[in-house]
């Protein structure tokens, strides 16, 4: 609030007040004239960054109550815009105010259409903010801002008169339920303290017997009048307003009224304007007379406001995550100092238990050889289990084979040479990392078997031992000499004997497969 300015518009002049933190103060008064306007422009200038808020104070103002149907959004800003345009024909600073929904089945609603309706009061200063293109937040008039006073002193929803003075003129009021439904303003011939008294009785009961015949309030129905008025001129005011049957007179304290509303400027004779002024910044009233047109500065202003809060938001958010990171930073080179102080302490301990050992009989080169030949036999290092695995599943499917060695060893093979006309699978390269297994047995039969049968037997056997992807098998020895030139006979005389028959066959593995 402290970057607003408050302008206080009367028939005759226009005062500009700055208000911060309930501290009021009169800035400059322009008249109106061309020299005023004049001032008034320069005044703006100097101000350009500022919002201002209008308070009118004028005789020229329309109140008038309508009932209009029970409506929402555009429906009912179209009809009130219809009843304002036929009471307040040509006037551009109008406004309404709900004043409540009746109890009826079609719930109507209860609207106060006002008016400011002298244009050319206003328009020298209109005129003035629009060509310095600033932020206008509204045009209020003085009556409508006491509905807000009435709340803060404490006064009920009761019907009531507030009678005030301001700028040699008298503001009476008329308010029901806590809403404005009726205001005029009288001119204040005398502003002695005999003056204003005889003003305040004369004005009240003048104004009684208005509203009883508009008929707002009942003929015999008893209202209470507030006066708004200083400790000095309480008494006078107290003798002479008389209460009557109908009519009541309650005098308030201004500056008990302004502590209540929370002004630290406190006013030193009778007149308002400082205590509606303050009302103003502290709580606007819901309506104004400025139309959007007139308000574009305002809300280009409030545009800006917003973007600002949220840039400056951003930038909070970035800085705290800048020294954030920042902190993080610092606290991680903190840990690479304290490990690299650890680390060359164990390089020094180790060095220094190092120089402790014993001298080596050799260089360290040929201790690193030495080493990594270890290592090597270590990993080129082979067990006969996995060949002698796989040879006793393999002689589980063949009964009638009986084993009588197996030769195992690891590293390069010597290839033996295999008889002629025997089809041998070999492999012409042999990687040097192998183990090697011999397999010698014999095939014993029944009498009644013949070669062809002994050689199926043995070929099973040869054949179960090749299913397996990583033996490379090699028979080296049949039980029978088969040659391509030569045949087999049942009678043959070998076989005759009932002689054992002997195989020799080679087994392959690539170390690692």
């Amino acid at each position: 609030m402290a970057a607003r300015r408050l302008l206080y518009l009367s028939a005759h002049h226009l005062s500009a007040f700055s208000w911060q933190s309930g501290v009021l103060a009169d800035e400059h008064s322009f008249d109106a004239s061309e020299a005023g306007q004049a001032a008034f422009a320069d005044y703006l200038a100097a101000n350009s960054s500022r919002v201002f808020l209008i308070l009118a104070n004028v005789s020229e103002e329309g109140f008038q109550i309508e009932t209009i149907p029970f409506l929402r959004g555009a429906d009912r800003q179209a009809v009130i815009a219809r009843k304002q345009g036929q009471l307040f024909f040509n006037a551009k600073l109008v406004t309404a105010l709900s004043l409540g929904h009746q109890k009826s089945r079609r719930k109507d609603e209860r609207v106060m259409l006002a008016a400011l309706t002298r244009p050319e009061v206003f328009a020298p200063w209109l005129d003035a903010l629009a060509a310095a293109e600033l932020a206008l937040a509204g045009v209020y008039s003085l009556p409508l801002l006491a509905p807000s006073l009435l709340r803060k002193l404490g006064i009920g929803a009761q019907p009531c008169l507030l009678l005030t003075i301001q700028d040699q003129s008298l503001r009476q009021s008329y308010l029901e339920n806590g809403e404005l439904h009726f205001s005029r303003l009288t001119p204040l011939h005398n502003s002695s303290i005999g003056g204003i008294a005889q003003t305040f009785s004369s004005e009240a009961l003048k104004l009684q017997q208005y509203l009883v015949g508009q008929r707002l309030i009942g003929r015999k129905q008893p209202i209470k009048a507030y006066l708004l008025a200083h400790a000095s001129a309480r008494k006078a005011i107290e003798n002479s307003c008389v209460d009557s049957e109908a009519l009541s007179f309650t005098v308030l304290d201004i500056e008990d009224s302004a502590r209540k509303c929370k002004l630290k400027t406190l006013p030193t004779d009778t007149h308002c304007e400082l205590l509606f002024l303050n009302l103003l910044a502290t709580d606007p009233p819901r309506a104004q007379f400025a139309n959007d047109d007139q308000r574009h500065g305002y809300h280009l202003w409030l545009f800006r406001s917003v973007v600002r809060r949220v840039a400056s938001l951003v930038l909070l958010s970035c800085l705290l995550l800048a020294g954030k990171q920042l902190f993080d930073a610092s606290r991680i080179e903190n840990e690479v100092a304290v490990l690299a102080r650890e680390t060359g302490l164990t390089r020094q301990r180790y060095a220094d238990i190092v120089k402790t050992f014993p001298p080596i009989p050799t260089t360290n080169e040929n201790l690193r050889r030495v080493i990594n030949r270890y290592l090597e036999l270590e990993r080129n290092s082979a067990s006969p289990g996995y060949l002698y695995r796989e040879i006793s599943l393999a002689l589980e499917r063949a009964e009638w084979v009986d084993l009588e060695a197996i030769d195992w060893q690891a590293g390069k093979p010597q290839s033996p040479s295999a008889p002629g006309g025997v089809n041998v699978v070999s492999s012409e390269l042999q990687p040097v990392d192998q183990e090697t297994a011999i397999v010698r047995g014999t095939l014993r039969l029944d009498g009644d078997s013949n070669p062809r049968q002994v050689l199926a037997v043995f070929n099973r056997l040869v054949a179960a031992l090749r299913a397996r992807p990583q033996l490379a098998v090699e028979v080296l020895q049949q039980p029978f000499d088969v040659e391509s030139g030569k045949s087999l006979k049942g009678g043959d005389a070998a076989l005759e004997s009932k002689e054992p028959r002997s195989f020799k066959v080679q087994i392959r593995r690539t170390i690692g497969l």
